[in-house]
């Protein structure tokens, strides 16, 4: 039995922190309570409190596992060749695309950007050759990479400005009663706001995440420089939007981010419209970005789907409704997107 003590609730840290430092910003709020999150649990499937597109049926990794086929190939099957995963799951996704691409000789070295322990374990028994990384700077700099990055994004802390009567400010958090609450802080941040945006209503809420910035930058530094292929796929837009995106799942449902933080997934709307430009920016590839639905689509799905229901009767109207909650307009088809980057000098794209 453990005499470790529990820790302390981050409520109660964060109350502390603000006590005697002044308001945290919303990125430091977010990015400590998901790291409390992710690091404490198994967040996913029906135990959870989310179920990610490789849960929901094995045709969501099978297509991207041909797809990431389909391009070496293209490029000439150049090896040593690496599969990169940021934020692998429980590494269904993995299993079910690296199964798909072995029938067409793919089979990369494994890499997992992972941090919690638990998701770790269980990544371990599903891919069990599997190489694990704390992040990118160590996943070998030779070979060309083919990288799959699902619902990974939307977890990184974002920065949101608000407009004021005295100009951009940067939302900060405190507490109030029970829960915590946003005010704008007293610096001004006009400097962060782009040239064409700076001219906004009152009120008026700007969402960036240097984050997911960083994280497409060196993705697409890596693919010009050793080759390969990135599928980033997360829900977002994909035009440049205003205003707050910020939400809370729990027990698969919605709670307000500003209770209980460290308990429940944080996540926010990925912009697309502006990562697309920053893998431009190192000479990068960018093969458009398009919704889930359609781009499932045109992978083959609705035939997958046909041919797995032949296989397995029994299954046939459950094959259908996974197929539909990942297409479907109302469900995930629309909401999420599917953006691909790749080497300047490799070819194809299937779906895009």
């Amino acid at each position: 039995m453990s005499n470790a003590a529990a820790p302390d609730p981050l409520s109660a840290i964060f109350r502390r922190l603000i006590a005697n430092t002044g308001p945290i910003s919303l990125m430091h709020y977010m990015g400590e309570a998901n790291a409390r999150y992710y690091g404490s649990k198994d967040p996913l499937g029906t135990g959870g409190d989310f179920v990610t597109a490789p849960e929901i049926s094995q045709m969501f990794g099978e297509l991207i596992g041909l797809w990431l086929a389909d391009m070496w190939i293209n490029a000439g099957r150049e090896e040593p060749v690496h599969y990169v995963e940021l934020g692998p799951g429980r590494g269904t996704l993995a299993a079910d695309a690296l199964r798909a691409a072995r029938r067409y000789g793919l089979e990369p070295k494994v890499h997992f950007v992972e941090t919690s322990q638990e998701l770790k374990d269980i990544q371990l028994a599903a891919i069990p050759r599997a190489q694990w990384h704390d992040d990118l700077s160590t996943v070998p700099p030779y070979g060309p990479i083919l990288l799959v990055a699902n619902e990974f994004l939307d977890a990184l802390p974002v920065r949101q400005l608000v407009m004021t009567p005295d100009g951009w400010r940067e939302r900060m958090v405190v507490p109030e009663g029970e829960k915590f609450v946003c005010v704008a802080g007293t610096q001004p941040m006009d400097a962060a706001v782009p040239e064409a945006r700076r001219q906004a209503e009152v009120g008026t809420i700007i969402e960036t995440c240097p984050g997911a910035a960083a994280t497409v930058y060196e993705v697409a530094g890596r693919l010009v420089d050793q080759g390969g292929a990135a599928l980033f796929i997360d829900y977002g837009h994909d035009q440049v939007r205003d205003g707050s995106s910020l939400q809370a799942v729990r027990n698969h449902l919605k709670v307000d981010p500003f209770v209980n933080p460290g308990e429940a997934d944080l996540t926010a709307h990925v912009d697309f419209a502006t990562l697309a430009p920053i893998a431009q920016s190192r000479g990068c590839k960018w093969l458009g970005t398009v919704p889930q639905g359609r781009w499932l689509r045109d992978l083959g799905i609705e035939a997958r789907a046909r041919t797995l229901a032949e296989t397995a009767p029994q299954h046939a109207s459950a094959i259908e409704a996974a197929k539909e909650r990942l297409v479907g307009e109302g469900q995930m088809g629309l909401l999420f997107k599917v953006m691909g980057l790749a080497c300047p000098d490799w070819h194809g794209g299937v779906g895009f």
